[in-house]
């Protein structure tokens, strides 16, 4: 029982809860999920099942793909549409096209992002939320991110004040944040009234199951026919194929010579023939090797 769920988030569920059931259908408490999602928030979310929970944090690294919807005219305190109002302007004459896509230009590449007071980040041992609870303000330190693409989707509707948007981005980008920063850019207050995970690493909507399938295949004992290979997990990595000497070498742990081969990702996947053996990188003291990080059983 190890592999890859392909889970399609329900809103309504936070991604703990998610977690807990799928424990629950699987009769196993090796699961792990790979990236939060809020509760109302539905979408891609990979579960990690057995010793695919070796990979949770190399899934939890990988680009997302979003669509969110912005709505003008109107800012929130959690910068969504869960959230109190704390400014509005009416929207007299509503960007055009042409205006929103040169915006979302200038948001393309690397950017800073202020997190949300209501989010996870901590600061000084506490997490925003909690002093957002609590009444308090307290500096929050801005980071870099990047915004791979940014595009609109179809046209805005104006009778709503609302556009979609497409968001490929790195771990740690709050979409929340990006709708009201594009809102100022185009001169209103402005707030996420909508989001949905397209894409999670290589896992698309496309290819994801339901709770009801889930119950459904576990009701003939077939719920493991739904995962996915741990390697799928892992396709964003290059992969360095060894010989069955080696591949000795490497289940036990060993450290080992920096290879001639050209990789473009450190870490990477170390294989013989089509079994995964483990995740290795360049040793950080001996740039000459290379030290494993994951091994499995091969």
């Amino acid at each position: 029982m190890n592999g890859i769920l392909p889970l399609w988030k329900p809103s309504g569920m936070t991604s703990h809860d998610c977690v807990m059931r799928i424990r629950r259908i699987f009769n196993t408490k090796k699961v792990g999920h790979t990236g939060t999602l809020d509760p109302e928030v539905e979408g891609v979310l990979p579960i990690c099942i057995g010793h695919a929970t070796k990979i949770v944090s190399y899934l939890t690294e990988t680009n997302k793909t979003y669509v969110a919807e912005v709505m003008l005219g109107k800012a929130t305190d959690t910068e969504d549409s869960y959230g109190k109002m704390i400014e509005e302007s009416r929207v007299t004459k509503f960007p055009s096209e042409n205006e929103i896509d040169n915006v979302l230009q200038l948001f393309k590449g690397r950017i800073r992002q202020v997190p949300p007071m209501y989010s996870a980040v901590k600061v000084k041992g506490k997490k925003l939320y909690e002093y957002a609870r609590e009444n308090e303000t307290v500096e929050r330190p801005s980071r870099e991110v990047i915004i791979h693409d940014l595009k609109r989707l179809s046209s805005p509707e104006q009778e709503r004040n609302v556009f979609q948007i497409e968001i490929v981005c790195s771990k740690g980008t709050y979409i929340r944040t990006l709708c009201v920063d594009v809102g100022k850019k185009l001169g209103y207050p402005a707030h996420m009234s909508g989001l949905i995970r397209m894409e999670s690493a290589s896992f698309t909507k496309e290819n994801t199951v339901t709770f009801n399938d889930l119950e459904e295949a576990a009701k003939l004992d077939q719920q493991n026919q739904l995962l996915m290979p741990v390697m799928k997990g892992l396709d964003h990595l290059d992969i360095l194929y060894v010989d069955p000497e080696t591949k000795r070498k490497v289940l036990h742990g060993q450290k080992m010579d920096k290879p001639i081969e050209v990789l473009h990702t450190d870490p990477f996947v170390v294989m013989c023939d089509d079994k995964l053996l483990a995740i290795y990188q360049t040793h950080p003291d001996k740039p000459e090797q290379i030290k494993p990080v994951r091994v499995f059983n091969g």
